[in-house]
């Protein structure tokens, strides 16, 4: 079976949509020797202008489809050709541009959005990562449930809980101290970090400030809405000395930091997935999370879930698992077992077979 495959991620290796991308093909090449994969990619400077982006996905892919011969085209992300020339799939990660008001951004955005929305119509399957983006998908884009295939996504072989020998030298680099629970998940609104650090009001002086929130990530470069600036919130708060920033985090260094930590807190509002909670519980590290959305699929019994602006409530979790012992190694085991449920040679072999379906359709 030949496949083309939409590459215009593939350039971009820290977006979710290219870690996405790579993992899927390498580990395609690897439980499936005899597939033919074509990366169509866009020419070198076009990435710049966002009309040569609506142009590659509308014109320039399903050509290259065409002239390839393939037998199956996958767009792993929400951009699906209004007229494919052969059968072809989508990845709809989430539908936060549509859903999520401050997501929407301006004329030229929702009219992408738009556009996509009605594409997505086109696409012989929809793959997605949880079945809470599923029902967002056959809700809002009026899909039929079983054209919408749920595929969960994994972690890189490097989210492990064994120790690693360069963990103390990344801990060493970035100031950490002996013990720390860890946010690092991003600062845009629908994250709430306001929450992780309304939680340490109780936190930080219930363990007398020995166990400090590790604020992990580049910080943002200005303080809206948007984008709340964690130090302000941490003034107003007023748990200013229970906090410790990294500043930006290599992609290589994060899983010393979580495998560090005491517990992971995961306040967001909603996601189409949540990788970092899984990277988190892949290091052996206990999770205080949302109930919303794909969180407590992700999760399941494996960490503490609440309502996302219960900070009282994820303060008395992340206490216990500081202070208890058995709690924390409970947690832990836990952990470790529902993360190894993932893999990406799961998520390969059922994308396969989505595209083998997909040739009968």
């Amino acid at each position: 079976m030949r496949v083309a495959i939409n590459a215009w991620f593939w350039n971009s290796p820290t977006t979710g949509s290219g870690q996405y991308t790579r993992c899927l093909v390498e580990h395609l090449i690897a439980i499936a020797s005899e597939l033919d994969i074509r990366l169509i990619r866009p020419r070198a400077g076009g990435r710049a202008r966002n009309l040569y982006k609506v142009w590659f996905e509308q014109v320039i892919f399903p050509r290259a489809c065409l002239a390839h011969r393939v037998d199956v085209a996958h767009v792993p992300y929400w951009a699906p050709p209004m007229t494919p020339q052969v059968p072809t799939l989508i990845t709809i990660h989430d539908l936060i541009p549509l859903l999520l008001r401050p997501y929407r951004g301006g004329p030229a955005v929702r009219l992408y959005t738009a556009l996509v929305s009605t594409t997505a119509q086109s696409a012989v399957q929809v793959l997605t990562d949880s079945y809470a983006s599923q029902r967002d998908i056959v809700t809002h884009l009026g899909l039929p449930a079983e054209r919408v295939r749920v595929i969960p996504l994994a972690v890189d072989a490097r989210y492990t809980a064994a120790p690693a020998p360069g963990d103390a030298e990344v801990h060493a680099r970035y100031g950490l101290p002996d013990q720390y629970t860890l946010y690092l998940g991003g600062f845009d609104v629908r994250k709430n970090v306001t929450a992780a650090l309304a939680a340490y009001r109780w936190v930080g002086p219930a363990l007398d400030g020995d166990c400090p929130l590790v604020i992990a990530g580049r910080l943002p470069d200005r303080d809206t809405r948007f984008t709340p600036d964690p130090r302000r919130l941490a003034r107003e708060w007023g748990v200013e000395p229970f906090v410790h920033y990294t500043g930006y985090v290599a992609e290589e260094d994060k899983p010393a930091l979580y495998r560090g930590a005491a517990a992971f807190i995961f306040p967001s509002r909603y996601e189409g997935f949540g990788l970092p909670i899984l990277e988190a519980m892949a290091c052996g590290t206990p999770v205080v999370g949302s109930d919303v959305a794909s969180v407590p699929e992700v999760v399941a019994d494996a960490g503490v879930l609440l309502p996302p602006d219960d900070a009282e409530g994820m303060a008395g979790a992340l206490i216990q698992l500081v202070t208890d012992k058995g709690f924390h190694a409970d947690m832990r085991r836990r952990a470790i077992a529902q993360a190894g449920r993932f893999s990406w040679e799961r998520t390969a072999r059922e994308t396969l077979a989505a595209y083998r379906s997909s040739l009968s359709s």
